[in-house]
């Protein structure tokens, strides 16, 4: 690519603003569910009655109310975890060792480098077959959170709670089902994308490649300007609806806890019961783009002139019979 089409592409980029998502105060489960949950749009709430946690959990009563119990943890010497390239390493810590340590900033004691970050997403006692949830994996700090039941109980699917060291960036992904990310301390940026906008994002599976979305690089990703950009700033207390298939990026300002809720936005029989942690497609949706998989490897019989024209007609006709148009 050029320079000059290079900087065309960065002048648009840094001229399309981004939008700041509405931020809707003391919201009842009865106004949530009528005027904010059809709409399928991220929103911060804030003012909800979250119990005693965001002012209860310091690092020192942190570290004191869940001991010295052993936590997995993900260890970076970058601030941009990827998960696809996997630049960050698996490691073991005992909680109240990791949290003194996730709230430092430089190191005596560390496993890579002396500014090394830290992040902890809980998970059930097996991975692979239990989800993640607060009671289960800790309870004593379970009993100080309130969360927010604006759903029903048989929809509820894992609380997963977060603590992530000042500076931490995680990948831009999607989940499949919704979910709140509740604020309980210090301070967080997120960047949110459009289901709408997937065709510019670069995916691998449920993961976008553009790791680094204030400064992308934009010859690796022409296409990324196109995305339009949402985002907020998520304070002590406040709490993110983000909807399933919405792209989030999350950016760590500052030392910080929060906690995840996903609910089951869909009938419970749609989604993969193996899955445990909210990612995987619905079973509707695998069995289509496997179906969509073997449909391309049968246009490879044909010549690429003949391959050219019947994908593209395909192409037509999954937008003619599959597309919304009812985007706002």
């Amino acid at each position: 690519m050029e320079r000059r089409e290079l900087e065309a592409l960065e002048l648009e980029r840094r001229e399309q603003p981004s939008v700041e998502l509405e931020r809707l105060d003391g919201v009842t489960r009865e106004q949530f569910l009528r005027d904010i949950y059809p709409r399928r749009k991220p929103v911060v709430l804030t003012g909800m009655e979250l119990g005693p946690c965001t002012t209860k959990w310091t690092v020192d009563y942190l570290s004191q109310a869940e001991g010295s119990k052993e936590v997995k943890i993900h260890v970076s010497t970058v601030p941009q975890m990827d998960f696809l390239s996997k630049n960050f390493v698996y490691r073991t810590l005992p909680f109240d060792v990791f949290v003194r340590r996730a709230a430092e900033v430089n190191h005596q004691e560390y496993f890579l480098s002396q500014d090394e970050k830290y992040y902890l997403r809980s998970v059930g006692e097996d991975a692979r077959k239990d989800i993640a949830d607060i009671r289960k994996q800790f309870p004593v700090l379970a009993k100080d959170v309130q969360i927010p039941e604006y759903f029903e109980k048989e929809q509820f699917f894992s609380s997963v709670f977060r603590i992530s060291s000042a500076g931490l960036q995680l990948w831009t992904h999607y989940d499949v089902m919704d979910n709140f990310l509740i604020q309980v301390t210090g301070k967080k940026r997120v960047v949110l994308y459009s289901p709408r906008d997937a065709p510019y994002l670069y995916l691998s599976g449920t993961k976008s490649e553009v790791l680094d979305v204030d400064n992308p690089d934009m010859e690796k990703y022409p296409l990324f300007v196109k995305a339009k950009r949402y985002q907020c700033v998520l304070e002590a207390g406040d709490v993110l609806f983000i909807p399933a298939l919405w792209f989030h990026n999350v950016i760590s300002e500052e030392f910080g806890v929060a906690l995840n809720v996903f609910w089951k936005h869909l009938p419970a029989e749609s989604y993969d019961k193996t899955d445990t942690y909210g990612n995987k497609d619905p079973m509707a949706a695998s069995r289509a783009i496997q179906i969509l998989d073997r449909a391309l490897k049968t246009l490879e019989e044909l010549p690429e002139e003949y391959r050219d024209f019947y994908a593209r007609r395909m192409v037509l006709r999954i937008q003619e019979k599959a597309y919304r148009n009812d985007y706002g």
